[in-house]
Parts: C-alpha cells; sequence; structure tokens
C-alpha cells in the first residue's frame, strides 16, 4: 500500500473529526467568548495566567505529548499489525479521546479552574473525591516513573535504545547537553517575555531557531555532562522538584512554547518524508488475534499500548491543572484543548509510519526510540539528501527525548496540586511537602526496578494512564447529567475505555501472582489491585450521583 495515500487518509480523518464532530462536542457546551474565564478573574502572574491561544497551544500540546504517541504506536504495530492501529488511532481520538481533553479543560474552566477531581468532589461526593485523587496521584506517580527512566537512559545513551544508530559523537552526553541548553533558552525566553514583552513573533523569530542550535551545540559539547542513569534519575527528579514551583512564566510556558516548534519541525518532517519520499508500506495490515507474551492479546492490550495516541486520561491532568487557569476565553478551549490532541494523534501516525517504512530485519534488536529516530531520518534526507542522514536521524532521536522531557515537571506540577487538594496542604510548606512525595515515590521504585525498567512499567502506565480518562470522562457525565444536559457523548467512550482498562488490571494482576513473575510484574500486579479496587468505588459511586434528581442550575458551573 502507498504510504502517502494511508497518511493522506489518515490527516482527512483528523481534519474532519475537528470540523465536523468537534463542533458538535463544543455546540454540547455552548462556550461563550465575553465570559470572564478563572485566568481573568484571578490572574496572578503565577499560576492565572490568560494566554494568547497560540502560545497556549503550543505550551499545552508539549506538555501532553511526550513517549506514549511515540512508542506505543511502533510497539503495537510490531505486535499486531498497522491496520488495528491505524482505526483506532484514527477513530478513538476523534470519538474518545479529544472529547476527553476538551471536556476535562471545559469542565475546569467552568469550576474556577479547579482539578477534574475537584469537580468529581463537588458532583458526586468527598467519598468519590477521595478515591479519584488517590487513583491520579497514582497515575501520575507512574507517568513520572516510566519518563525519568526514559530521559536518564536517552541521557546515558542517547535514546532509550540506540541499537543499530552510529553517532560521531557520544550520544548520550549531547542530548543531556542539548536538553540543559534548551532548558536554559526556555528560561531566558520567560525572563524576556516577562519584562521586556517583545512582539511573540520577535520571540519566535529568535528563540525557535536558538533551540535548534541547542540541538546542534550539544552534539559538540557531547562530553560534558556523562553520568550513569541513576545518577541522572536523581538530577531529573531534583529538576523536577525545582521546576514544579517556580512560576508558570519562568519556565513551564516558554518550555512548552520552544518545545511545540519542536514537535511541529519533527511532524513536518515526517510529513515532506511520506510526501515526497517514495516509501512503500512494507508491515503487515495484521499479524495475530493473540500476539503471545503476558500481554499480547489484541483486546485489550492494543488499546493501552497505544495509549497516549489514541487517549490519554493524563491529559485531563495538564487541562484541569495547569492549562485552564490559562485559558482567556471560553472559545479558546476548543483548539486548545480538542485539537491539540488530534494534534497528538498526527504524531502518533508519523511514529507509525517511520516502523511502517521499515522492514522485519531492520527492526531486529531495535527499540522505538531508535526505530523512530532512524525513520524520520530517512524521511528527512528523502528530502534534503542522504549525505544530511546522520544529523536527520541524530534530530529524530534528540526530538523523541525531548518529547519524553517536557513531560516531566508538568506532571510532578500537577502531582503537587493534588497531594495539596487532597491534604489540605497550604502555602510553600505544603508545597514543599506535596512535591517532595511526588517525587520521592518514583525515585524508589525506579531503584527497586533498576535503569531500563521502565519497559516493565509501561503496559501498566498505559492501563492506568486510559482508565484515568475513562474515571475524569464519568466525573464530567454526572456534572452534565446533574445539570440537566445531555451526557451520552461522554458516557458511551467512558463505558468503552473502562471495559478496556478493567481487563486489562484483571490480566495484568493475574501474571503478577502466578510463580516465576519479575518483581516489576509483582509490583504492577499490586498496583492493579489498587487501582481496580478504587475504579470500582468510583463507578458505583458516579452511577448513584448520576441517578440522584438534578441540581438547580445556578450558574454556568
Amino acid at each position: 500500500m502507498s504510504l502517502p495515500l494511508l497518511v493522506g487518509t489518515l490527516i482527512v480523518v483528523l481534519g474532519l473529526g475537528y470540523r465536523t464532530y468537534g463542533r458538535f462536542v463544543a455546540r454540547q457546551y455552548a462556550l461563550d467568548g465575553e465570559a470572564a474565564t478563572p485566568a481573568v478573574r484571578r490572574e496572578d502572574g503565577v499560576d492565572f495566567v490568560p494566554t494568547r491561544p497560540f502560545y497556549l497551544l503550543g505550551q499545552h500540546f508539549s506538555a501532553i505529548a511526550a513517549a506514549g504517541p511515540i512508542a506505543g504506536p511502533i510497539f503495537a504495530c510490531q505486535q499486531f499489525g498497522w491496520l488495528p492501529c491505524v482505526l483506532w488511532i484514527g477513530l478513538g481520538v476523534v470519538f474518545i479521546g479529544a472529547v476527553h481533553d476538551f471536556s476535562t479543560l471545559v469542565a475546569s474552566v467552568r469550576h474556577d479552574a479547579r482539578s477534574i477531581a475537584e469537580i468529581v468532589r463537588a458532583h458526586v461526593g468527598p467519598r468519590a473525591w477521595l478515591a479519584f485523587s488517590a487513583f491520579l496521584w497514582v497515575a501520575l506517580v507512574y507517568v513520572i516513573l516510566a519518563f525519568v527512566d526514559i530521559t536518564a537512559s536517552t541521557f546515558v545513551a542517547g535514546d532509550a535504545d540506540t541499537a543499530g544508530l552510529e553517532f560521531g559523537f557520544d550520544p548520550g552526553g549531547a542530548v543531556a547537553a542539548a536538553s540543559t541548553l534548551y532548558l536554559g533558552l526556555a528560561i531566558v525566553m520567560g525572563l524576556v517575555q516577562r519584562w521586556w514583552n517583545p512582539p511573540l513573533w520577535l520571540a519566535t523569530a529568535i528563540f525557535v531557531p536558538a533551540t535548534l542550535g541547542a540541538v546542534w551545540a550539544g552534539t559538540q559539547l557531547s562530553g560534558w555532562l556523562r553520568f550513569d542513569a541513576t545518577t541522572w534519575s536523581a538530577v531529573i527528579l531534583a529538576y523536577c522538584f525545582v521546576a514544579s514551583l517556580v512560576p508558570l512564566w519562568a519556565l513551564l510556558q516558554p518550555r512548552g512554547y520552544l518545545g511545540g516548534f519542536v514537535l511541529y519541525l519533527a511532524l513536518a518532517a515526517g510529513v515532506a518524508g511520506v510526501a515526497f519520499g517514495g516509501f512503500e508500506v512494507k508491515q503487515p495490515a495484521f499479524r495475530a488475534f493473540d500476539a503471545g507474551g503476558e500481554t499480547g492479546l489484541l483486546f485489550p492490550f492494543l488499546f493501552v499500548t497505544i495509549a497516549c495516541g489514541a487517549c490519554s486520561g493524563f491529559h485531563g491532568l495538564v487541562c484541569s491543572g495547569t492549562t485552564s487557569k490559562q485559558i482567556a476565553r471560553e472559545t479558546h478551549c476548543t483548539p486548545v484543548g480538542y485539537g491539540a490532541m488530534l494534534l497528538e494523534a498526527f504524531v502518533a501516525v508519523i511514529a507509525l509510519a517511520t516502523v511502517l517504512v521499515a522492514s522485519d530485519g531492520s527492526l531486529k534488536g531495535k527499540a522505538a526510540g531508535a526505530i523512530y529516530g532512524q525513520g524520520l531520518g530517512r524521511f528527512v534526507a528523502a528530502v534534503v539528501g542522504e549525505r544530511h542522514l546522520a544529523l536527520a536521524t541524530t534530530f529524530g532521536a534528540m526530538a523523541f527525548s525531548t518529547f519524553v522531557f517536557d513531560t516531566l515537571d508538568v506532571s510532578t506540577r500537577l502531582g503537587r496540586y493534588v497531594l495539596q487538594e487532597l491534604f489540605g496542604w497550604t502555602g510553600r510548606p505544603g508545597a514543599l511537602a506535596a512535591t517532595g512525595l511526588t517525587c520521592a515515590v518514583p525515585m524508589a521504585l525506579l531503584f527497586a526496578g533498576g535503569p531500563g525498567s521502565y519497559r516493565s512499567f509501561w503496559t501498566l502506565f498505559g492501563t492506568s494512564n486510559q482508565l484515568l480518562a475513562a474515571l475524569s470522562l464519568l466525573g464530567v457525565s454526572v456534572w452534565l447529567r446533574r445539570s440537566g444536559r445531555r451526557a451520552w457523548f461522554t458516557l458511551a467512550p467512558m463505558a468503552f475505555v473502562l471495559a478496556v482498562t478493567l481487563s486489562a488490571l484483571a490480566l495484568q494482576i493475574r501474571a503478577g501472582f502466578t510463580a516465576g513473575a519479575t518483581r516489576a510484574a509483582q509490583i504492577n500486579a499490586i498496583v492493579s489491585v489498587l487501582l481496580a479496587f478504587l475504579a470500582g468505588s468510583l463507578v458505583v459511586l458516579g452511577f448513584r450521583a448520576m441517578r440522584a434528581p438534578a441540581e438547580p442550575s445556578t450558574s454556568r458551573s
């Protein structure tokens, strides 16, 4: 099959999804561009900051797009073939993933930028809030656990796995140096925007090329920052601790904006290669319903393996934790919430394309990061010439690492918000305690699992992530129903994702308690039991609340 035809069809599906179903969902919420949003009413220059939509889209997109939409489709294609992946990414994101992101963002804006857990407390009750808060904090710990380990491995080897890639410099040191320079540029941009407030186009014209310069400079300074994976894990978590406490304008906003352009460039490179490279699809459309092993069943593991490429509960935490505090007008929720999720699906499509153009023999011994870097390099080289293949491949590998790294401080900040809400910790001491605990637990699990253990935790990461999306949709559905509004467009995807994820939890519990299970599988089984109990409690409480009489409509929330 022609690769341009396949990718082009998916692009059309995403575009039509935004213009039709996205607009339909937006009409259900009756967005008001003149209503004062929390960012406007509570502007404080720290957490509540009204932000221009294009700037916010880049920041939000960068925060939600990490390893999930890249590694997940590549893993799933190798297990099940490309056709199931294409169907789930295309249909899943339009009818489930983007609806989830958009709905949690609107719900938070309508509830004074409160988190999805606080929305659950307001409409389902305090017991549901406790269960939901505990669930989402555990899910965040698994996000941090997986992504810290991936990033630490990247800083050591240049990618989570770079088998088969050739570098003329130390690849790990290059990524570490480039990432450090990239963060330094973000801080400088934040200061410039804060104190001089130049036109956004001017800041973009200066700092985006400088970001690309940082990538090149990393290759020249690859011997400067060379530590082992355990040391890097500690350093990265220390960075997360600091970054989650500084004002949004100082790091998160500019870093997210610049990271968005790295994403855009990677997507542009992928599109150019697909359109003009003359590539054909070399992978089979379908492999098997059971690929073997503990997580080889197409149902439910196709869905949780692709993870963020089609649906992600983590996005709801970003929407209701940081992005809702920066929405200047309600109407901006559509491009930022629904649109950014479609862009993430596009990231998944390009990631899928990088494996489709490779034969099975050329993929042997390579993990997702190496496959993505090499595939993206081939796409770029098809346009600019084979002599640039090494540099293009390096950019692809570094882009993969950037996607992962940008999510970490957001996850830690969200973990802080959750614990502060859960325990009522206020002020600076509360923020420090909540951040410290959010960083300490992943570190303990990383020491228990050892470097590279993210592979063992990936399936439960995807499962908990999508189950969180189902529970968030349940909370939104209760709000809609008790407000006297239609909720079928949130209830239907909630039911499907709930069935998928609870099945995946049950299978992982069985695998973890069998003889000979690895330590990671045993940890996953114990956590799965906890997650299943919390999710079951929430479902019971949620449907009880949904059957209660509708609340009188006294406000927009």
